[in-house]
């Protein structure tokens, strides 16, 4: 009884808040998981720059609306699926995440919630639970299943570690530098080898 648990972003799809960095033309919101590894701190940042420059929700969800899966994502998450039950685990939230799921097949994601202002201003947000994908992968653990992760950020670290098998996905230099007992893949294909292989022991 195995689950295997991803990252979204930097994952299987591009990470939102660059693409968004880059639509809005402010390279302050490039800052991620990669780079901070507050998340309450990157957030309420992102939000402060958000507020100074007077974008919402809406602003955010159209640049969304243009982005795919990276290429190969739903082709190997199709596969995975084929032989283990998945669980993508984010950081992002429902309001971002839905029609990325789509382009994706609905796979299973648990993430976390937005607080709107009735006029689309982004005042808060709230967490689904503390540690999010570390406290996930223990819950799962408790009920009697094993857990395989993969993630490329800051904040993937304690489920991964935290896994039957754990490995980094394009992650950082710096990540990889820091924990070199963790496999570090390029492509899919090398993971999902990776993660058949851990099922097959």
């Amino acid at each position: 009884m195995i689950v295997t648990c991803l990252d979204l972003e930097g994952v299987l799809v591009p990470e939102i808040w660059i693409a968004f960095a880059e639509a809005s033309g402010i390279p302050e919101l490039k800052k991620t998981t990669r780079d901070e590894p507050d998340y309450d701190k990157l957030m309420q940042y992102r939000l402060a720059i958000l507020k100074e420059h007077g974008l919402g929700l809406k602003e955010i969800q159209n640049t969304i609306a243009k982005i795919d899966p990276m290429p190969g994502a739903k082709e190997f998450l199709d596969e995975l699926r084929d032989c283990c039950q998945v669980l993508i685990l984010s950081d992002t939230f429902t309001q971002f995440a839905k029609p990325l799921m789509k382009k994706l097949g609905m796979p299973t994601i648990f993430c976390n919630e937005l607080v709107v202002a009735d006029n689309g201003e982004i005042i808060g947000y709230k967490m689904r639970c503390e540690k999010s994908k570390l406290t996930t992968v223990k819950a799962l653990q408790s009920c009697g299943f094993e857990t395989i992760a993969s993630g490329d950020s800051f904040n993937d670290l304690g489920m991964i570690l935290n896994s039957r098998a754990g490995y980094l996905f394009r992650s950082t230099d710096k990540i990889k530098a820091d924990y070199p007992q963790l496999p570090a893949f390029e492509t899919y294909d090398e993971l999902l080898a990776a993660i058949k292989a851990e099922i097959a022991k």
